[in-house]
């Protein structure tokens, strides 16, 4: 089955709004028309199986000429509008093309790159009888083909594209609307990307369930956050740790604003100290708060914790989603004792087929039916997930392994600390030490110094765990997706 199909379901002819928002809404059934007329388009002018670029901020553009590429049996490639030109330019050598939807805004910006601009293309042709398109067969259609290639780049910084198929889609979205019961009743506020896997994910559930998404793409304007949740009564909010670190500690009304309508938050994108999930329980005992984990190599989602295992198991990412097998094994590749430390092992319907174009990369991550993750972890006795670290995060001081993540942990535990980030810097007595850079608001920087910090380390770390360098920031910095 064509993933547009499965999301539409029986929702094709619904005029209830899909999106919702100040800037603009469009209702199902426009929704679907205006994809079909668009795919019709697409399949006339260029056939199949075709990579198609897709610019555009969080838009109806962009969930129109997504669902439409998807419809008609090419493969959707959508781009952050903010990426580098390097970058750009190596994906565009890679995908050998030069087709793209480019949101009207962000035009004048890729003018130099001369794309074959779809959006203009496309416009005022007529498409209610093109030869072939009807004949996609619904339910013939095959779900193993590429739907499309996200881009990230993952723990070595180089651009690896994850080939998601139609398949890959469905089962993910599946299991996601199955686990947080979502329904046509649901409304989630989207400050996610679409070019991102996470955000993405939040479109097809949506979709699928009949339920409604309200778009902001001005996270940092946090009364507008506040405001939307309220106005268009928001039923669910997605996150990634830095949404909720600064909801937390930068907003002044956030804590202390009544959301009736808010059920559940998720967060996933990377872990979010345990100190600020407890502190976000603490300010909403009655929303639910879902940790979840997964990669764009898996779709979007790989496991999530239960909000009633929450306080038991803070700090651990649960169990694997309905369908998806997770283990935890040694370098032999044998299932870990509890408290042992391993790789997260996936297998599912939902992992890529593997990355475009770069048979060694895939070779390296897609073994014997299981997505090698690279992300070490632990397991307790009843089976839940602890993750440790990325491999290639951890450092080696003095010949001692240490986890950063292990370090941030207490440190934000700190009060008027926002964010942590720990690095191995270069010492002439030692070789390598550990430098902490503390993030904190410009009304508490003269509240702490080094070593008020290296005292409250030293109650909770080893020594040889405890930074010898601190370096105080009131800026924090992060991508389009929300990641530092």
């Amino acid at each position: 089955m064509n993933v547009f199909d499965y999301l539409f379901g029986d929702w094709a002819g619904y005029n209830n709004d899909f999106v919702l928002g100040p800037g603009e809404t469009i209702s199902y059934s426009k929704l679907y028309n205006e994809s079909i007329e668009t795919a019709r388009g697409i399949f006339s002018r260029f056939g199949e199986n075709n990579p198609i670029f897709l610019i555009s901020e969080n838009s109806v553009f962009f969930i129109k000429n997504y669902l439409a590429i998807l419809k008609s049996g090419n493969i959707c490639i959508p781009i952050n509008p903010s990426l580098e030109k390097e970058n750009l330019e190596k994906i565009i050598k890679l995908a050998e093309t030069k087709k793209a939807f480019v949101s009207p805004g962000n035009l004048r910006k890729f003018e130099d790159f001369a794309f074959t601009i779809l959006n203009d293309y496309l416009n005022g042709q007529d498409t209610s009888d093109i030869p072939g398109f009807e004949e996609m067969d619904i339910t013939g259609f095959d779900e193993n083909r590429t739907a499309g290639i996200i881009f990230t780049s993952g723990s070595t910084g180089e651009q690896k594209g994850a080939m998601i198929s139609h398949k890959n889609i469905i089962a993910n979205t599946g299991s996601i609307v199955e686990y947080l019961k979502l329904s046509q009743n649901d409304i989630v506020q989207v400050v996610l990307p679409f070019h991102y896997c996470y955000g993405l994910s939040l479109l097809h559930t949506h979709l699928k369930a009949g339920g409604s998404v309200v778009l902001n793409n001005s996270f940092m304007f946090l009364g507008t956050i506040i405001n939307d949740l309220k106005k268009y009564k928001c039923t669910g909010f997605a996150g990634v740790p830095s949404h909720f670190q600064i909801l937390l500690r930068k907003s002044r009304d956030f804590k202390d604003t009544h959301f009736p309508d808010l059920k559940y938050v998720t967060q996933a994108g990377g872990k979010l100290h345990t100190s600020f999930i407890r502190e976000f329980v603490s300010a909403f005992p009655d929303i639910d708060f879902y940790v979840m984990y997964g990669q764009t190599e898996a779709t979007a989602r790989l496991s999530y914790l239960p909000p009633k295992d929450l306080k038991e198991k803070t700090g651990s990412i649960g169990k694997g989603i309905p369908g998806v097998e997770l283990k935890v094994v040694d370098k032999k590749g044998k299932p870990v004792k509890a408290g042992e430390v391993g790789e997260i092992l996936a297998k599912w319907e939902n992992i890529m087929q593997g990355y475009f174009k770069d048979k060694k990369a895939t070779m390296e991550v897609l073994r014997e039916g299981w997505l090698h993750t690279g992300d070490l972890a632990s397991i307790d006795d009843d089976g839940f997930i602890y993750i440790k670290s990325r491999e290639k995060e951890i450092l080696k001081v003095r010949g001692i392994r240490i986890s950063p993540k292990e370090i941030e942990e207490v440190i934000v535990g700190i009060p008027g600390v926002i964010d942590c980030t720990i690095h191995a810097i270069s010492d002439d007595i030692t070789g390598e030490a550990i430098k902490a850079i503390v993030y904190v608001n410009d009304g508490d920087l003269g509240k702490l110094d080094k070593y008020k910090i290296q005292q409250f380390c030293a109650k909770h770390l080893s020594r040889h765990k405890i930074p010898k360098e601190i370096e105080f920031d009131t800026k924090l910095t992060f991508n389009t997706s929300g990641k530092g």
